[in-house]
């Protein structure tokens, strides 16, 4: 539970009687209100109200000058205790309380729970479960129009227009419809309308808002699942019969048809009353998921990502919280909505990193959820044909139960999967182009399968045209100003860019180091350039990139994808955003450009990462009732993960990578915790960094490495130096966290960040 306050020490005090309802306060209405910022817990403040205000009430308080939203917070007896006592006198009163629903009891257990866990400030949390503020507003009144008692009379008074009749036998029969319904149907000018509620014609009437979401249809019969998926999917509907928490691992081969089998968990749980959650890695590009859930249930589910508009997100945030909103699907941020009655959890893609949170509060969305899972005492299902190694051995340890589909739906294959060795099958020069980077096998298999009217997909993860300019003349390389980064150069826009801080500038015509005309050189692949390789080599065909940066919001995604299930796009260069689990059935051969970027850089889930990736990217071949195939290019054939690809060895690949892992302590077998100090002054930076080396724990099982500058070693103009705490399994690490960096009083301009559980290692 967080610490209470009093809001005393923040405000001035209090008028003595500020109550809105006076002579009506009790001895001492005192109650505790969490703010949703980074502050340290609740603070205690004034309840006007009686009955007093429960815990979840949702309310307005001041702050300082202003007046801030709160949360009524339950009072943690033993913080309560060893709280100080603050007169009431001095306490402000709790101004307003907004009508929404309050935030459930389940859901603050949630935020105390994730703030403990994460050492994050629980108001922190607290701000990722009120995001859209403006949504606490009483929604807009609709007005609408019926005829008025008196209606003969007045229209005895006036001219009989074609259009006045109109109006009035729309309605003659029927409810009060809003202005512009009304126009519509009646095939007039808006103004015809309010002349006739002028005239006493009409009278105006509030209306109900409208639903903002149709209600999908359980009861809907979905596709006919093969033996294997039935069962499976009988399995999770029995989770609903008595609804309990259980983790099931949904294990299933590309393109096995692991979404319809867990739609019909889905489709239990609607049945049974409760809302639903499903979580996608890059919501933003869901639109083959959307389809089918629409044709599965009649129906669109609520979505949540940030490229709502702020109107969607209001209308979203509180149809979530009154539970019109059944099904939501949405990014990692959609766990904290405001469920009324969450009865299932979905992760798809379990395995991905997109649902770790990197900045303000960090956290992992799949570990998060079920965490969520317990406290709401219902089951949650985590899919992926790649289960990251934290489930697997969760599910070894019978923690988790897992589903296994061994075999593609409808009698597809699996993809033949051949090593390109790139120091045997060299990729030769092309004219004007200089080096290329696709091999004469992978040529050869291009020209055949489009001859063959089939499609084809190039996978490179590496965005822009090339990673890294330099000078031909002194070997300047051109650097983010503010990070310690190469410039990526992004041709089609016309600008270098820094990936990480957003930077972006042209491209010099003289080298900044020694002035060098026409000297600057583009160095390794980026899809940009391998565009232009595929272009040059296949003049007749109609290409594609699909990355990050290339598609303009969700509605760009969805139409490439459209064009590309259309036939309408014969070769795709993507990054990693095209392994997402899309379904094309014409796309046949599968290239990967450079399958060795991303093996190393001293991330511990490299090979994993590696390997997820590529198997989820190969999967994209060979989906319907043509074979496909994968070429993965390598300069590193032997590698365990190479060889995993190219054996099918998946199992034996996790046993290696399990066995490394326990060997060297390292998660899922041991703790890490990532400390990373930055400042703007690298000097005091030093000193800091310093002082929380001398207070580091020194005890068994636990291991401090650091300071040491970041990989990153300057980000967004802040110098950087981490820690990495390691621990046995059983060690408290939270505890021991926050004992070491309570010694340390940093200056304002340095900040601390804490990484519980780190998957970014930069």
């Amino acid at each position: 539970m967080p610490e209470r306050h009093a809001s005393a020490a923040r405000t001035q005090p209090a008028p003595a009687d500020p109550a809105p309802l006076p002579g009506l306060v009790p001895p001492e209405p005192r109650i505790s209100v969490l703010i949703p910022l980074p502050l340290a817990g609740a603070y205690d403040y004034l309840d006007p109200d009686d009955p007093p205000l429960p815990p979840g009430a949702v309310v307005r308080v001041p702050l300082g000058g202003r007046e801030v939203l709160g949360v009524v917070w339950d009072r943690d007896s033993e913080a309560e205790g060893n709280a100080e006592t603050v007169p009431a006198e001095r306490l402000k009163w709790v101004q307003a309380r907004y009508q929404t629903p309050p935030i459930l009891e389940v859901q603050r257990r949630f935020i105390d729970w994730v703030a403990g866990y994460t050492l994050a400030p629980p108001g922190a949390v607290l701000r990722m479960a009120l995001s859209v503020p403006k949504a606490l507003d009483p929604p807009r009144q609709v007005t609408g129009y019926r005829l008025a008692p008196d209606a003969e009379e007045a229209l005895a008074g006036i001219r009989p227009t074609p259009a006045r009749k109109k109006i009035v036998a729309v309605l003659a029969d029927g409810p009060a419809r809003p202005l512009t319904d009304l126009a519509r149907a009646a095939g007039v000018g808006a103004s015809v309308i309010k002349g006739l509620a002028k005239a006493g014609v009409l009278e105006t009437v509030e209306l109900p808002p409208p639903a903002a979401f149709e209600a999908p249809r359980p009861e809907s019969a979905g596709p006919l699942l093969s033996p294997d998926q039935g069962a499976a999917a009988a399995a999770l509907r029995a989770a609903h019969e008595a609804p309990r928490f259980e983790v099931t691992l949904l294990d299933g081969v590309t393109g096995s048809g692991k979404t319809e089998v867990y739609l019909e968990a889905v489709a239990a749980a609607l049945k049974a009353g409760h809302q639903v959650l499903v979580l996608l890695p890059e919501i933003a590009l869901s639109a083959q998921w959307l389809e089918r859930f629409t044709e599965r249930f009649g129906a669109a589910p609520a979505v949540w990502h940030s490229e709502l508009t702020a109107r969607a997100r209001r209308a979203t945030w509180r149809a979530v919280a009154s539970g019109e909103a059944r099904v939501v699907v949405g990014a990692r941020s959609a766990l904290f909505l405001p469920f009324a009655d969450l009865g299932l959890i979905v992760i798809d893609e379990e395995h991905d990193a997109a649902f770790k949170q990197e900045d303000g509060v960090i956290y992992h969305a799949r570990d998060m959820a079920v965490v969520r899972a317990r406290l709401g005492q219902f089951p949650i299902v985590l899919v992926s044909a790649t289960p990251s190694l934290e489930t697997v051995t969760n599910v070894k340890a019978g923690r988790y139960r897992r589903l296994h589909l061994p075999d593609r739906h409808g009698g597809a294959r699996l993809p033949e999967v051949t090593l390109v060795d790139l120091r045997q099958d060299k990729p030769p020069r092309i004219e004007d182009l200089g080096q290329g980077w696709l091999s004469p096998s992978l040529r050869q298999a291009i020209v055949e399968t489009l001859a063959a009217q089939e499609q084809v997909l190039l996978f490179l993860n590496r965005r822009g045209y090339a990673p890294l300019t330099l000078c031909r003349t002194c070997g300047h390389r051109l650097e983010c100003p503010h990070c310690t980064a190469w410039l990526v150069e992004h041709r089609l826009a016309g600008r270098l860019q820094c990936h990480h801080c957003g930077f972006e500038t042209r491209l010099p015509e003289r080298c900044p180091a020694c002035e060098a005309e026409g000297a600057l050189a583009a160095c390794g692949p980026g899809v940009e350039r391998l565009a232009e390789e595929v272009a040059a080599l296949y003049p007749q065909a109609r290409t594609a990139v699909m990355a990050s940066d290339t598609l303009a919001g969700p509605s760009a995604a969805t139409e490439l994808l459209r064009a590309v299930a259309a036939r309408e796009v014969d070769l795709l260069i993507g990054t990693q955003i095209v392994a997402k689990g899309h379904h094309f059935p014409h796309l046949t051969l599968v290239g990967v450009v450079d399958a060795d970027l991303g093996l190393y850089g001293g991330d511990l889930r490299a090979a994993e990462r590696t390997y997820q990736l590529l198997h989820q990217v190969a999967g994209r071949a060979g989906r319907a009732a043509r074979p496909g195939r994968v070429l993965i290019q390598t300069a590193e054939p032997d590698h365990p993960v190479m060889q995993a690809l190219a054996s099918g060895a998946r199992d034996r690949f996790i046993e290696v990578e399990t066995e490394a892992r326990q060997h060297a302590g390292m998660p899922p077998f041991g703790r890490l915790v990532a400390l990373i100090l930055s400042s703007p002054d690298p000097v005091a930076l030093e000193r800091a960094a310093r002082a929380l080396a001398r207070a580091a724990p020194n005890y068994e099982g636990v291991q401090v490495l650091g300071p040491a500058p970041a990989p990153l070693a300057v980000l967004r103009g802040r110098h950087r130096r981490r820690f990495l705490l390691k621990a046995r399994r059983e060690v408290a690490v939270q505890q021991l966290v926050r004992d070491w960096v309570v010694q340390i009083k940093l200056p304002g301009k340095l900040r601390l960040q804490i990484d519980i559980d780190p998957y970014s290692f930069l």
